[in-house]
């Protein structure tokens, strides 16, 4: 029998359904120890592989990387109430599929006396998602094309160059989707607003300290920024929600922790739309099934979708907008300049 085949970071990744940089990140952490070729480069055998896919698992249960390593060491304490979360989703969803079956029990009984169900009620049972669309002619850059987004997604990120009209784009979706707000860059200076919003409203608090619990927990540092974001993420409304820049005054290490926590609470009751030039926040390579890329190129040519994978339309281009904190860091500050025409 020929000995198991060991497997590079980006096989791994890809067989575990995660990014390479998670992979690291697990490593960093002290959660996994790959192995090594006589060349120095990782490698990961089947022991490697069943510890990356338990810690996978609980990551998918809601749990920081810090309750992973507690329950990796024989702590049981918060698999428990990541189990209890995953119980209560599960819970709800049995209850819509419950919901569903009963409507098509009683259109079949419909059927049955020769009544016909109605297009809407019938689109309904096959697809129950509440499907939020936008359209709206597009502002300076462009040209007043016409501008379409269907099927709107818990998680969607814009993204393009300086001058590209990203934040045009985003602030005309906040004016444009109902129930929507836009937090500006303003968070940044009025901390005092986001304190007294806590300081309002005592269940909002709370929730916010669970957030910043996890968020640490998993790496981040405690900020004004950061409360900030948390603060607007956890408020009962808006529906939508716009950021402009999020990964804005948060290091590396915080904005990691912020997009896990995002991907592991999607909401299907709420879209965020960030705006973001961070690899850290867009990472290419764990972009899923309940995310939309949007590109404004630079060009401005109408925004475009983008598939996150290697190829596709727009791929590269998204890529090139695209850096980590500390060399996104060099042009903090700097903003597009657009001079008046002459003559």
């Amino acid at each position: 029998m020929s000995p198991a085949r060991s497997l590079s970071p980006s096989q791994a990744a890809s067989k575990l359904g995660v990014s390479a940089k998670a992979l690291r990140l697990y490593e960093q952490r002290g959660l996994i120890v790959p192995e090594r070729t006589s060349a120095g480069w990782r490698t990961y055998g089947p022991a490697e592989m069943a510890r990356a896919a338990e810690i996978v698992s609980l990551r998918a249960l809601g749990l920081s990387l810090a309750q992973v390593a507690r329950v990796l060491g024989g702590d049981p304490s918060d698999l428990e109430a990541g189990l209890a979360a995953h119980e209560a989703c599960l819970h709800v969803q049995a209850q819509q599929i419950a919901s569903t079956l009963e409507k098509v029990r009683r259109i079949r009984s419909d059927l049955a006396r020769g009544q016909a169900p109605a297009s809407a009620e019938l689109a309904h049972v096959i697809d129950t998602r509440a499907h939020l669309t936008v359209s709206f002619d597009l502002p300076w850059p462009w040209g007043g094309e016409m501008f379409e987004l269907r099927d709107i997604r818990p998680l969607n990120y814009i993204t393009g160059p300086l001058g590209s009209g990203k934040t045009r784009l985003a602030k005309r979706l906040a004016e444009t989707l109902p129930e929507t707000g836009f937090l500006g860059l303003e968070r940044l200076a009025d901390s005092a607003k986001a304190r007294s919003h806590l300081d309002a409203d005592a269940a909002l608090k709370a929730r916010v300290e669970r957030v910043l619990a996890w968020l640490i927990d998993d790496g981040a540092q405690r900020s004004d920024a950061l409360i900030a974001l948390v603060v607007a993420l956890e408020a009962e409304a808006p529906r939508v929600l716009v950021i402009d820049m999020v990964e804005q005054d948060l290091e590396q290490t915080t904005q990691m922790a912020l997009i896990a926590h995002l991907r592991l609470r999607m909401r299907k009751d709420r879209a965020l739309f960030l705006l973001t030039r961070s690899s850290s926040i867009l990472d290419l390579d764990a972009v899923g099934g309940g995310e939309t890329i949007l590109l404004c190129p630079a060009n401005h040519s109408p925004p475009m979708c983008v598939t996150p994978y290697r190829g596709s339309p727009g791929y590269e281009a998204v890529a090139t907008c695209l850096a980590a904190p500390e060399v996104r860091a060099r042009t903090a500050g700097v903003i597009a300049w657009r001079p008046d025409a002459i003559g």
